[in-house]
């Protein structure tokens, strides 16, 4: 008995409508418009084109292999069967969108007036975050762009896209409330904190530190470490922070949290970051390990003087002191972690760099005042630790800084296009590769 045309001719239709539908997912390349400022670093456009252009070569090939299937072999195939296999297609053409709306939401911006030119600037600023002074990592691109709420986040490079493919960049989420100020680099430097940590992978080692501690302690102390415990990727991301930023990250961190009481004291149950109020506690303990200043103890007197735990339930007041006495201990077995990954070195020894102390940060914030000049010649993560130094000294308002940083934003765009364009004309003639100078 011969099989009916209807679901073939449907079926086929279908899938030349799905390649139609495929050859309007373009590269970004042409697909969106920005100024040259504003661009994607060349490795970061070239990765993500890179995705999207293989997804759509893998699909089209898929689509054109089930038609010819569904001409040949197909036509004895039952109607249910042939839409099976139609089924598993159309899955992966929406994973192909997922994948290309993921990065339309990221290229986007790209076009907005100002905005597009910051992110661009707020790339470098992550570019030196994530590079480390004595140790060379594989790091990948980063993009950045802006999301509402208060709390930035991170889908990390190689970590699995819909359709189960690797991502090819760090792509980290900012919020738009925190533009423009120095709390914005707070919230960037702990996402990318995020991505070193996986990069040199920290956290079980840590975790195991941890562990090993909890063996020596009290039993009633024990409760306490394991909260760290559960803490430890969150509380690694702010190291990073704190390392690159000094004081600017705890202000900016607290400018995060600083949130109704029910919150900063909420117990964090399964969640991975720390009550507020203790994380706050953990970023000064670890400034104060890091950079020794009067600053960090002056800093943790406002917090508590923001959010006095008296008013607490007397168990929920112990449990949060316990875990605010365990905090400098538990900061100086973090530090001391030697993970595989940097070869004996410490994470203290890693880290730390002499410039982020409050005193080298101040003098070269009067210098700048002096030769205005200098100040974007200087690795990006140190400008926004100046700036936020001399935000905490009272030597500089919040509007300057605004204006400041904004600045800081746009020139260091317009320098990393340049660049690309020098590295590119010095390609093209076979000449040495001359970038321009900072």
């Amino acid at each position: 008995m011969p099989r009916d045309p209807l679901p073939i001719r449907f079926l086929e239709e279908e899938a030349r409508a799905l390649l139609t539908r495929l050859d309007q997912v373009r590269p970004f390349a042409v697909h969106e418009t920005m100024v040259p400022a504003a661009a994607l670093f060349p490795t970061a456009q070239a990765a993500i084109d890179g995705l999207l252009i293989e997804g759509r070569r893998t699909l089209h090939g898929l689509v054109l292999d089930y038609l010819g299937w569904l001409r040949g072999p197909g036509l004895e195939a039952s109607p249910a069967e042939q839409q099976r296999r139609f089924t598993l297609i159309r899955l992966r053409f929406n994973d192909v969108l997922s994948q290309f709306d993921l990065f339309t939401e990221v290229i986007t911006q790209r076009s907005e007036h100002a905005t597009g030119v910051w992110l661009s600037g707020l790339d470098v600023l992550a570019a030196d975050a994530l590079s480390l002074p004595r140790s060379v990592l594989d790091v990948p691109p980063v993009v950045c762009y802006l999301a509402r709420g208060p709390g930035a986040a991170i889908r990390r490079a190689r970590t699995r896209l819909p359709g189960n493919s690797a991502n090819p960049v760090a792509i980290i989420r900012v919020p738009r409330e925190r533009m423009i100020g120095h709390g914005i680099a707070s919230s960037l430097v702990h996402e990318v904190g995020h991505q070193a940590a996986a990069l040199l992978d920290l956290v079980p080692g840590i975790r195991d530190d941890v562990r090993r501690a909890q063996r020596y302690l009290p039993p009633q102390a024990r409760g306490t470490w394991a909260c760290f415990d559960q803490w430890a990727s969150e509380i690694v991301a702010d190291l990073w922070s704190v390392a690159r930023l000094g004081i600017s990250s705890t202000l900016g961190l607290m400018g995060v949290v600083s949130l109704p009481r029910w919150f900063v004291f909420r117990p964090s149950g399964a969640d991975p970051h720390p009550v507020p109020y203790v994380r706050v506690r953990l970023s000064c303990a670890i400034g104060e390990e890091l950079y020794p200043h009067p600053q960090w103890a002056a800093t943790w007197r406002l917090w508590r003087a923001l959010y006095p735990l008296a008013e607490l339930p007397p168990a929920h007041r112990q449990s949060i002191a316990g875990l605010v006495a365990a905090a400098p201990e538990f900061v100086r077995l973090l530090l001391d972690h030697r993970p595989s990954s940097l070869h004996g070195r410490s994470l203290r020894e890693e880290l730390f760099l002499p410039d982020r102390r409050a005193g080298p940060l101040l003098a070269r914030f009067d210098e700048w005042r002096r030769r205005p000049g200098l100040l974007p010649s200087v690795p990006p993560t140190l400008a926004f630790a100046v700036v936020g130094q001399a935000r905490a000294a009272g030597r500089l308002a919040p509007e300057p800084e605004s204006r400041l940083l904004g600045d800081l934003l746009t020139q260091w765009a317009v320098r990393s296009s340049l660049d690309v364009s020098a590295l590119c004309a010095a390609a093209a003639q076979g000449r040495p590769q001359q970038l321009y100078a900072a």
